[in-house]
């Protein structure tokens, strides 16, 4: 491929995403969740990665369930993936009083606000669970709050993800040393940083610990950082309620021990709080990452 067609398919791409972002964002949520309801529907009908990754975890995952439940498991979590495309475009471009207009209920809350009234850092432990992108905001519109920011991969959709997720006062940082650093001052001043939890760290910056009792490699920050400041880990996620009704917001303590010095045993306690999360509402993980994208050495991967 030429590089005037590499410039041509790259500008398509950017003039489609921009396109997408403002129509969904002149929607209201009960419509654009629907949008997105039927754009699942579809994505089950064919075989696609994100289809044939969300099988094999939730199979390996979730055992207990029949073979039936296990697929219906697969349809509803692609429901909730394509309410999450479209519900993008809202937490991205909405105005602070709309976004918060759709949350419903806040449980849990007083966790924090007791940790802040104690002086103690806070680190939101936020898994990718129905809508990662409102708790996000929902934070920090409340609390100084910093977090890891790696830069969009369509490099024209990136200063509006930026601008979309630091607009209610949250500060972004690289996702290097000097970031670390960042969430280390951030958390001695008693403030707040969001971690991400689940992702797969690259190789070298893990180590291997459960993840519904499957070998997972799994990223250490959370734990160094929780066991280096003595900061208090909230896990939370924004649940996604049906019909376009809006979020349920939930604040949770984690396992123990999670601020363990052994780092073995608190990124166990991570992946447990992780899994704690997960339950309460399956359908809207985020299967279809390949989570054990790395396998212990000497075992095959199982995609």
């Amino acid at each position: 491929m030429t590089d005037i067609n590499k410039k041509i398919r790259y500008r398509l791409r950017a003039v489609l995403a921009r396109g997408l972002l403002v129509l969904f964002a002149i929607l209201p949520l009960r419509l654009s969740h629907g949008i997105g309801y039927l754009i699942g529907i579809v994505g089950n009908l064919f075989h696609n990665e994100m289809r044939y990754a969300s099988r094999i975890n939730i199979r390996i995952c979730l055992p207990q369930l029949s073979a039936l439940r296990q697929l219906t498991l697969t349809k509803r979590f692609l429901i909730e993936t394509g309410k999450t495309f479209t519900e993008t475009s809202a937490m991205l471009l909405w105005p602070k009083w709309l976004i918060l207009r759709t949350i419903k209920s806040v449980d849990g809350e007083e966790l924090v606000q007791q940790a802040q009234s104690e002086g103690k850092g806070v680190i939101f432990a936020i898994p990718h669970l129905g809508s990662w992108e409102m708790i996000g905001l929902y934070c920090s519109s409340r609390y100084p709050m910093t977090s890891l920011y790696r830069p969009a991969r369509l490099q024209a959709m990136d200063a509006t993800i930026r601008r979309g997720r630091e607009r209610f006062g949250a500060r972004l940082v690289p996702t290097d040393n000097h970031g670390v650093r960042a969430l280390l001052k951030a958390l001695s001043r008693g403030e707040t940083v969001a971690i991400l939890p689940d992702q797969v760290p690259t190789q070298g910056q893990g180590q291997y610990a459960p993840f519904f009792g499957i070998p997972a490699y799994s990223a250490t920050l959370l734990s160094r950082l929780a066991e280096k400041t003595h900061a208090v880990v909230i896990f939370t996620y924004a649940q996604r309620l049906s019909w376009g009704r809006g979020y349920r917001l939930h604040f949770l303590p984690p396992p123990e021990p999670i601020n363990s010095s052994n780092l073995p045993e608190s990124v166990a306690a991570v992946n447990k709080g992780v899994e704690m999360c997960v339950r309460e509402c399956p359908e809207q993980y985020q299967w279809g990452y390949r989570r054990f994208k790395n396998p212990p050495e000497g075992e095959s991967s199982i995609y």
